[in-house]
């Protein structure tokens, strides 16, 4: 039995919401669960109805109507109605709160720091929302971000979703052609864009794309500009636009909520878009909502005195999970600029500065603090902070430690898996479990989730694929402009019948939680035999000499091979004796079918605008086939590094 790395003390279990939410349970669904996590995890497995009708009363869903009817078709997977008879608002939910709590924390790269209250937020966004009754914006229309992670990005969809608009954002770094491929599928009336952006110790200006962008689509009626780098940006050069100052209506002080169904659509959301067009994912309000108020509430413990932090872009997934702290009425951070700037240290700052409780990052990034010898635990109070939150890749066994090692001891450190797809997550955290190294704690309340071999049969302790067995609120409506859904069918019940197969490769541990190797169609099959990547990558990042690496496999005869890519340490060359070294870690760490054929050294490694390395851009590059979408990533060039690699000829 492995010892865990952190274990709740008594009094952090009994203070715990989810606690209070089993009171809740056992008393008006005289369930008879003790306080334990599996036990009503199973529970709210067994019995959907019950389980999500007490996460809406618990977590205080405002809404006109509830109705009497929680799931009804709940044998049709896709195809079950949660919620049918209910009328709500998104946007009104997380605008409950109109008092001076401040609500949002807006921090730039450059140091520049801003904050508005929970009843100045509901002012500007009544403001904001007036203006665009008046532009004609209806129930249904498209408004579209291509804006930094700012306030008035929070203010702009807040405005929208309180007519019953949908919502889809980009970040401003996306190219020309990336942001067409998003936002021209969905033809939006009104456009919210900043003048530029800073990054990466860069002012960038935004205006020349954000012309392109309004010139080729038609649909956008008013382009709403926020001054973010220039006092006064010329925007003379930009179709119907108007500076997010004057758009406002003054004179507004109420927000009118439209009340719409459960599943009225809120969000478009992308896939990554690297091997074709993004597909655009669409969201409903009430799902959505649901979903983020059970697992702030209750898988992070988040309430009205916490400080809630996540490192993201407007065009992550985890922006719009973010923002859906305000429903709980925390105060949110917002941070735009590079995670690394000042080497780290600005975001390790805001948390001791800004009393940040709940602190969300990435896996690269806690990887890359101790690749730099950063030790916070001796440079910073970090006094306020009860969780860590990390998703975008799979948390080495070694990150694990590093936390508790050399960040903070008593911290619940929650990494986190699911996705854009359904804008959550299917495993994560738990205040009330232990942490044990390398695992995620628990699978996610409500979400009937497993694994299963290739045969379709579910297993522990063996890889297969993440699957969830029955609906949940969350699934997504469907993809925008797929009238008979059989590209949604296609991308995620075509594996199994009436099953969601999440496209993760990973296995159910003896605790209970859950490790996650990769993406399952990243997944390397040598000699038939199925090797998730990031065991791969642990082995490898543990190296000093290694910066980041990517693995793919590559065809080569009937077989495939494994291949590596290294990006080393500045002033380090590849050599025999170091690829020696790499070999032996892996294979005297997994087994010897991991050990790559080639390794072969790199300047860069392709990524998405979110920070997701691509494996799949570049096994096609590799095999030379195309990349329909370069557009996608952040750093494209890089792609021809792995471009008929001469190391790769035999």
């Amino acid at each position: 039995m492995t010892t865990p790395l952190w274990t709740p003390s008594e009094g952090r279990i009994e203070r715990a919401q989810i606690n209070r939410f089993i009171e809740h349970v056992n008393e008006h669904c005289d369930a008879g669960i003790a306080v334990d996590y599996f036990s009503l995890h199973q529970w709210g497995v067994e019995h959907p109805e019950a389980f999500w009708s007490s996460v809406w009363d618990f977590c205080g869903v405002r809404a006109s109507v509830k109705g009497d009817v929680v799931l009804r078709d709940g044998e049709r997977f896709p195809g079950a109605s949660w919620f049918p008879d209910a009328r709500l608002n998104f946007a009104e939910n997380l605008l409950q709160w109109r008092d001076d709590r401040v609500a949002l924390v807006s921090l730039l790269e450059n140091g520049e720091r801003r904050e508005i209250t929970y009843a100045d937020l509901y002012r500007r966004v009544a403001q904001l929302a007036s203006s665009l009754r008046a532009q004609g914006v209806v129930t249904g229309d498209r408004v579209a971000g291509f804006m930094p992670n700012v306030e008035e990005t929070v203010i702009a969809m807040l405005a929208a979703t309180s007519i019953g608009a949908v919502w889809s954002s980009c970040s401003p770094d996306f190219g020309l052609n990336g942001v067409m491929d998003r936002f021209g599928q969905i033809a939006p009336r009104v456009l919210f864009a900043a003048d530029g952006y800073y990054y990466n110790g860069k002012t960038c200006d935004s205006l020349d794309r954000l012309a392109g962008i309004v010139a080729q689509i038609d649909s956008i009626e008013k382009v709403v500009v926020v001054p973010l780098v220039a006092g006064s940006p010329d925007i003379s050069g930009i179709r119907d636009a108007v500076l997010f100052g004057d758009y406002l209506d003054d004179g507004a002080d109420e927000v009118e909520f439209a009340q719409l169904p459960f599943d009225h659509p809120l969000y478009i959301m992308y896939s990554s878009g690297t091997t074709g067009v993004p597909k655009c994912i669409v969201h409903g309000a009430g799902g959505s909502l649901l979903q983020h108020l059970k697992e702030q509430q209750l898988l992070v413990d988040l309430t009205r005195q916490d400080v809630f932090f996540y490192f993201t872009t407007c065009g992550w997934m985890m922006w719009n999970w973010l923002v859906s702290g305000l429903a709980t009425g925390a105060t949110l951070v917002l941070y735009d600029g590079s995670p690394f700037a000042e080497d780290g240290r600005l975001l390790l700052d805001a948390i001791d500065r800004e009393g940040i409780s709940v602190f969300g990052t990435s896996a690269k990034f806690i990887a890359a603090l101790e690749k730099a010898g950063h030790k916070p635990m001796e440079s910073h109070s970090l006094a306020s902070v009860k969780s860590i939150l990390s998703t975008g890749s799979p948390l080495s066994h070694e990150s694990f430690e590093y936390i508790y090692r050399d960040f903070k001891q008593d911290v619940c450190l929650s990494s986190i898996s699911g996705g854009t797809d359904i804008l959550s997550c299917f495993v994560g955290g738990c205040p009330i479990l232990p942490v044990y190294v390398g695992e995620i704690q628990a699978p996610g309340l409500g979400m009937a989730v497993d694994i299963w071999n290739d045969e379709g049969q579910s297993v522990l302790g063996e890889k297969g694929e993440l699957v969830c067995t029955a609906p949940f609120p969350c699934c997504p409506i469907g993809f925008w402009n797929d009238e008979d859904g059989r590209k949604f069918h296609d991308a995620y019940f075509d594996s199994y019948p009436n099953v969601w197969a999440h496209g993760d490769y990973g296995e159910i541990t003896e605790h209970g939680g859950f490790i996650i190797h990769g993406r399952s169609d990243a997944v390397l099959n040598p000699g038939g035999v199925r090797i998730g990547t990031a065991e791969i990558y642990r082995q490898v990042e543990r190296i000093e000499e290694v910066v980041e690496s990517i693995v793919i496999g590559q065809q080569w005869g009937d077989d495939v091979r494994v291949v590596l890519f290294v990006v080393l340490r500045p002033g380090i060359s590849l050599d025999e004796e170091l690829c020696e070294r790499i070999r032996r870690s892996i294979r005297d760490n997994t087994t010897p079918r991991h050990v790559p054929a080639k390794i072969v050294q790199v300047s860069d490694i392709p990524r998405t605008i979110s920070g997701k390395i691509v494996e799949l851009a570049v096994r096609n590059v590799v095999h030379g086939r195309p990349v329909k979408n370069t557009d996608a990533l952040a750093n494209p060039e890089a792609l021809e590094l792995y471009r008929d690699v001469p190391e790769l000829r035999d």
